[in-house]
């Protein structure tokens, strides 16, 4: 077991003019599972590979526990590698493709033979060990992928997508599984996902990355009650949070027909006229008055229901979602009013995007 240390870590892509990773600095702890998220081109798989030793790294440092590995070999790092494509051996049994990697390394045949058994009883595929690749479900494929990065028994796990074959049941049964299975292993573990709810079910901490660059890592909790700008505001939570800018006015900042109290220093602080304003769809109640949303769409979930609307603040038209009971719900085409529960909004500066108000 090892940590993973990311050290003012860059990639610069040939021909490309800013870096795909920018000064990553990024530590991970002895047996943690960490999982770096973010959009489609934001550096999370970049920062995977630089790990991996896939990707060169131009500036700063890698460290796997003490050791520097920034120019190590992959196969020298003590890594094993989950891809998103599970690139098993076809002609290969279940057992023989989790054991392979131990075979050319030269361990011996009686050794390989008691790590892949072992692996196969911790992932419940004992009863597969004879039978080919194609014999399997995707669920089961993705098992003996985990199992021949298990019989290495490495010091990191890595793991660039590896749900995104699976259907949605079983990847949310898979994601419960993987998770559960590191803590037993108490290996450390980099986890890459554009899913922000796998992002958030399955990681000790979560590191959200947007253009190459770090924006905040931290527990779950932390990052969904208290994110550090409007990016991953808007980026953790499903459905997403509303962002609305609206004006600063005397004691507070406008939200419809009312104000929303807000401390003089926040204010201050935003330096313009205008902030924005986030509310989590949970966080907002239909009330006598507020903010005026025209219902689109009512989406019915069983004890809850989501509202899809639109609100227009100063001529401009504005998505909003709001979680109501499933008991009782807004019609279709009709108008409600909603305005937050008190100490549920999040503000931030309409210039950077980042937090107002600590």
């Amino acid at each position: 077991m090892a940590t993973v240390t990311y050290d003012s870590a860059t990639r610069v892509y040939p021909g490309s003019d800013r870096p795909a990773v920018d000064q990553l600095d990024l530590r991970i702890e002895d047996g943690e599972f960490l999982v770096l998220v973010g959009p489609s081109g934001c550096g999370k798989s970049t920062s995977l590979r630089m790990l991996a030793g896939l990707e060169e790294v131009d500036g700063g440092r890698v460290l796997i526990g003490e050791r520097d590995v920034t120019h190590v070999a992959p196969k020298d790092r003590d890594i094993a590698m989950v891809f998103q494509n599970y690139a098993l051996y076809p002609h290969m049994t279940v057992g023989e493709n989790m054991g392979f990697a131990l075979k050319i390394a030269g361990v011996k045949k009686d050794e390989i033979a008691e790590r892949v058994k072992e692996a196969a009883r911790i992932l419940d595929l004992d009863p597969y060990l004879d039978r080919k690749p194609k014999a399997l479900s995707g669920g089961q494929r993705q098992r003996v992928a985990m199992g021949r990065a298990i019989v290495r028994r490495p010091q990191v796990f890595l793991m660039d997508e590896p749900l995104s074959n699976l259907d949605a049941k079983l990847r949310v049964q898979t994601r419960t599984e993987i998770a559960t299975l590191q803590r037993r292993l108490g290996v450390t573990t980099v986890y890459v996902t554009h899913d922000q709810v796998e992002a958030m079910t399955m990681g000790d901490r979560v590191c959200v990355l947007k253009d190459g660059l770090l924006q905040q890592v931290g527990a779950p909790r932390e990052l969904y009650d208290r994110p550090v700008n409007a990016f991953v505001a808007g980026f953790i939570g499903s459905p997403a949070m509303n962002l609305l800018e609206v004006k600063a006015v005397d004691g507070g900042v406008e939200f419809g027909d009312t104000t929303l109290p807000v401390e003089r220093s926040v204010l201050g602080a935003a330096g313009g006229q205008r902030v924005l304003v986030g509310v989590r769809p949970e966080d907002l109640q239909i009330a006598g008055d507020g903010l005026p949303v025209e219902v689109d769409v009512v989406e019915e979930l069983g004890a809850d229901a989501y509202v899809y609307g639109r609100t227009v603040i100063a001529g401009d038209e504005h998505p909003m979602v709001v979680r109501v009971d499933g008991r009782r719900t807004p019609a279709r085409g009709s108008r409600v009013h909603v305005r937050p529960e008190q100490g549920r909004t999040h503000l931030f500066s309409t210039v950077d995007g980042s937090r107002l108000g600590g």
